[in-house]
């Protein structure tokens, strides 16, 4: 009697993940308190689910000096910290497989030593020169570590064939300016092709960012109206309550400009405004992401103050807390003009989005933690409650958050129980955690198991960096120049006066922050 086996229906093919095949990752700055919180736990999270290959192992390389036992007790209690439930032998078996050497990262033999240990470990796992490189380490470094790969013939293009593929990882931020962006890109292609470099940003990994593309290109009803004729404007947010806690020496050369709005905003706003890629593959969907940038309606340096304002955070309350200024904190310079609050307003040349205003604002030391893309839709046209006093109606808006909890709202006016009249706005909200009833992956899981099997999909192209940099670079310019300080706002406020006037001048308002724990703010007419 033949076996009847239950179907597997095409989605359920879509939703099964790709496996990583045998290889090795090799990771810089490995004891570093990135690899610590966030890898680690991420490539462990991936073994867990059986998205590794047998033949995988995880080579860490770092200044400080620790011993492979080091390196897996490090690993071993970085995991345990995020998750005290997991097994003790899957927590073995994955931190059998770490292994540690250390040296100084401009030393030529290191990367000798290096080389000696992957050949090593190579024969043991059955592996073929298939290795991610990642490079956890101060962006300086970068140029320098990707020489010495290629001195030492681990990372050249020319050594690959068919048997091994070799890629290379690198963190944000990608240069400071315009300039050193392309030094970088020209001393790091010297050595890996365009196709083995994955430019990791975080936030492209989370699951609502990514859901972006689904929610506009998988249904109907969005696309025809997503478009100037609907929309009336869109607002991206990104508001921490944290201050620059231990990364002043980095953050007080860089600022929020460099550190949020050259990368994580303008990526936002990539996905949000592009047109439809011809195929859901990489490079179709960054060619969008490039058009679009290229599309951005360049800012008038002379009148910089209509369309930008930075702040800096002074002192004051969180969560009842007294916080220090950000002149006060240590390792900042007394006299910093480094902003740590940055508001745009933004116009996208193009057909679909011609004078629809784009508000980014990012910053720290806000009222609440908050990550959200807002599309407000234009009023309806003519109300036909005026002869009862309901002349204007609150504007439908579509909000994609992404932090605290990750979930899609959409408000809209309904009638309420009771009298004839009686409306409101309500909201139709989805959350991943509720629906799903799981644990959001880490933003780093998805990404490391996309670098192992080679989709670039969410990672940056060198000409997105290199077109976003051209933008952000003269008002960097502009403001190094300036003799005035940034505006100062008191630490715990949603906003401050010369932001909101930033968009109050075209008649609207930034949406309040969502404190954790509440829903999508409702008005009542």
């Amino acid at each position: 009697m033949q076996e009847i086996k239950p179907s597997v229906s095409k989605r359920d093919i879509l939703c099964a993940e790709t496996v990583a095949g045998p290889g090795a990752l090799v990771v810089f700055g490995a004891s570093g308190d990135l690899v610590h919180r966030k890898l680690l736990v991420s490539i462990f999270r991936l073994y867990q689910q059986d998205l590794l290959d047998d033949r995988f192992y995880i080579l860490g390389c770092g200044r400080k000096k620790f011993s492979d036992e080091d390196f897996r007790s490090r690993a071993a209690e970085a995991v345990l910290e995020s998750s005290n439930s997991a097994p003790v032998d899957d927590l073995d078996a994955f931190t059998g497989r770490l292994y540690y050497l250390d040296g100084d990262y401009s030393d030529a033999d290191f990367y000798g030593r290096i080389k000696a240990k992957l050949i090593e470990l190579d024969k043991v796992y059955d592996v073929h020169e298939s290795r991610v490189f990642y490079l956890s380490v101060p962006p300086f470094l970068y140029a320098a570590i990707v020489d010495h790969l290629g001195s030492a013939q681990l990372a050249c293009a020319s050594r690959l064939d068919s048997v091994g593929q070799i890629r290379l990882v690198v963190e944000k931020p990608f240069g400071k300016d315009l300039q050193s962006a392309v030094k970088l890109n020209d001393s790091i292609s010297r050595c890996f092709g365009e196709s083995q470099i994955y430019r990791i940003d975080h936030y492209l990994g989370k699951e609502t960012v990514q859901n972006i593309l689904m929610l506009r290109f998988a249904n109907t009803i969005y696309e025809p109206i997503w478009n100037r004729n609907y929309i009336d404007n869109v607002q991206i947010t990104i508001a921490e309550t944290v201050g620059v806690e231990h990364r002043a020496g980095y953050y007080d050369s860089a600022g929020a400009l460099r550190d949020m709005f050259q990368n994580h905003m303008l990526q936002m706003l990539t996905l949000v405004a592009m047109e439809p890629p011809i195929s859901f593959e990489a490079d179709y969907i960054r060619d969008e992401k490039v058009k679009l940038l290229h599309s951005i309606r360049p800012f008038d340096l002379g009148r910089l103050d209509d369309s930008w304002v930075r702040g800096q955070y002074a002192p004051g309350t969180i969560d009842g807390k007294q916080v220090k200024g950000y002149l006060d904190e240590s390792g900042v310079r007394p006299d910093s003009k480094t902003e740590t609050y940055v508001a745009a307003k933004l116009f996208v040349d193009n057909w679909r989005w011609q004078d629809v205003p784009f508000y980014l604002r990012t910053g720290k030391r806000l009222a609440a933690k908050d990550t959200e893309i807002a599309i407000a839709f234009k009023e309806v046209p003519y109300s036909m409650f005026s002869s009862v006093g309901l002349d204007e109606l609150p504007a439908n808006i579509l909000v994609l958050q992404i932090q605290p909890e990750e979930g899609i709202s959409l408000s809209f006016q309904a009638k309420r129980p009771g009298s004839k009249i009686c409306m409101s706005t309500l909201n139709m909200n989805f959350s991943y955690k509720s629906i799903f009833s799981t644990k959001m992956p880490e933003a780093y899981q998805r990404l490391l198991l996309d670098c192992m099997v080679g989709d670039q999909t969410l990672f940056t192209r060198q000409d997105d960096v290199e077109v976003s940099w051209r933008l952000m670079t003269p008002i960097l310019q502009a403001w190094q120049q300036a003799q005035s300080q940034p505006h100062q706002y008191a630490a715990g406020g949603e906003s401050f006066a010369e932001a909101d006037r930033l968009i109050e001048r075209d008649g609207r308002k930034w949406r309040k922050l969502l404190r954790s724990g509440t829903s999508t703010q409702s008005y009542e007419i």
